[in-house]
């Protein structure tokens, strides 16, 4: 199964993530910022998709930030894009390649199926 990288500053949501994402045979890690996310993306483990909040921190555009910074520094990484916001045109021309976006509030079964377009099993 896949080792997935869930950034979410909201920490309920961050811990629904893990729990979806385990109970269903993914490895997590977590981060809740930027700084965090930086710094397990320069770690040596393996990360086969990042699952990031668009929005962090009030910053709108970070997790479209952290996407770009992850793709930069492992390439063939793919992006789930969340937020609970309206997604512009502008923001999906920032989308990276091999990313796709699940609007909140979710489900477990859309996560699920949001992944398996993304070919995460």
């Amino acid at each position: 199964m896949a080792i997935i990288l869930i950034v979410e500053d909201e920490p309920t949501l961050l811990i629904l993530a893990e729990s979806y994402l385990q109970e269903h045979g993914h490895s997590t890690r977590s981060a809740a910022s930027l700084t965090e996310a930086s710094t397990l993306l320069d770690g040596a483990d393996e990360i086969d998709l990042l699952f990031t909040d668009i929005t962090l921190k009030d910053d709108h555009e970070a997790g479209l930030k952290l996407a770009a910074d992850a793709v930069q520094k492992r390439p063939g990484i793919k992006v789930l894009y969340t937020t609970g916001q309206a997604v512009t045109d502008g923001m999906k021309a920032l989308f990276v390649p091999k990313s796709a976006m699940l609007p909140k509030p979710y489900t477990v079964d859309q996560l699920l199926t949001r992944l398996s377009l993304l070919e995460i099993n």
